[in-house]
């Protein structure tokens, strides 16, 4: 039997024809592909500014890092997410409080947060997890009433909405995930979105090593200093990182985004045949999976033999995957373990399933008779 991948992604020869323009123009670094996609990207989830970074570990780091906020003071972040959640609060010498996780939709207790919220609390970062949405309206009056930041991470939920607005612009700042496995991909890559224009300046010149100007604009004599101008000249005044996007990422990203509907019908198509199947063997289900307006990035499964499931789906050449070891788990993080006892218990009964436009119904089949096999 052949191996069913947990990930895969979805590039074709229109991807590669992109990259092959770029290479003919010389110019791979952050240029006008960059640019482009940016523009694309705002429209797309209907922003006023995006800017393209190199991952969305690195898109986490900035929009902190933007707000400019006292060292060791809290954020609230989810306790079940990837690591990049809370090394962004790390990274800008802030304090992680962890919040619980719905025992329904496993993304970010409102009820914990207004727990563990004090003087000390300058803004949550929200992890749409799994693609599910959170409660933004309520967690933005939360915020409001608090006056405390919000910085939606959308790494999991691209193109997704909640109540007819599309997620990453309920916050102050949206950060999204261009990784390899995720709805859409560059290889690697990141963006940020806001509607803040007061943040682009300072985002963008930490993007691109604290300077003034990036190199693209250098080069197209955009930057005058007082009484000359040159291409060579940038002044740095403030420290930064070596975040930014290139056209070659850029490129792909664009093509993706214009076959994003086509992917995404694709992959709603499997999650819904997913659950019909599923449901007819009595498996639990990870989410309530709400295929209209949301955008999912895993299908998976809880099972109290989790781990048992997953030998017998491994020996019948399914990959699977655990999404996610709580942050609370990970000797870093342990001494924030503060009252997270559903994440804590949880996570282990999740399993994520095959998901992505290169299985078919088929391979579905084949899963399901896989798990109906390891119930009997």
């Amino acid at each position: 039997m052949k191996k069913i991948r947990l990930f895969k992604p979805d590039l074709t020869s229109q991807e590669l024809k992109a990259v092959e323009r770029v290479f003919k123009k010389s110019w791979v670094g952050q240029g006008p592909e960059v640019v482009k996609f940016e523009n694309e990207f705002k429209r797309f989830v209907k922003s006023k500014n995006a800017i393209a970074t190199n991952s969305g570990s690195a898109a986490l780091h900035l929009a902190v890092s933007a707000f400019n906020f006292k060292k060791r003071k809290n954020i609230l972040v989810n306790n079940l997410t990837f690591v990049s959640s809370a090394n962004a609060v790390l990274f800008n010498n802030l304090k992680p409080i962890l919040i619980d996780c719905d025992p329904v939709t496993l993304g970010f207790d409102l009820e914990d947060a207004k727990k563990k919220i004090n003087k000390n609390t300058v803004a949550i970062i929200v992890v749409h997890y799994g693609g599910h949405p959170a409660e933004m309206e309520k967690i933005m009056l939360f915020a409001k009433k608090n006056k405390i930041k919000v910085i939606e991470d959308c790494a999991h939920c691209i193109g997704g909405s909640y109540k007819e607005k599309k997620l990453g612009t309920w916050g102050d700042i949206g950060c999204f995930s261009f990784e390899e496995k995720k709805g859409l991909t560059t290889g690697d890559g990141g963006m940020i979105v806001t509607n803040q224009n007061n943040l682009v300046k300072p985002i963008k010149q930490l993007r691109w090593c604290g300077i003034e100007k990036d190199t693209w604009k250098r080069s197209k004599n955009l930057f005058i200093n007082k009484k000359l101008k040159y291409e060579w000249y940038y002044e740095v005044s403030r420290e930064g990182y070596k975040f930014n996007m290139n056209d070659l990422s850029a490129s792909i990203g664009r093509v993706q985004l214009k076959r994003f509907k086509s992917l995404m019908s694709k992959k709603n198509s499997l999650i819904r045949y997913y659950i019909k199947k599923i449901q007819s063997i009595n498996f639990s289900l990870l989410l309530p999976y709400n295929i209209q307006n949301n955008s999912y990035w895993i299908m998976g499964l809880r099972h109290k033999k989790r781990d048992l499931l997953i030998n017998h789906l491994n020996k019948n050449n399914i990959s699977t995957g655990v999404h996610y070891l709580p942050l609370s788990k990970h000797p870093l993080y342990k001494k924030y373990d503060k009252n997270l006892k559903v994440s804590n218990n949880v996570w282990q009964e999740i399993l994520t399933l095959p998901l992505h436009t290169g299985m078919s119904k088929k391979d579905i089949d084949r899963i399901v008779h896989c798990l109906n096999n390891f119930q009997k």
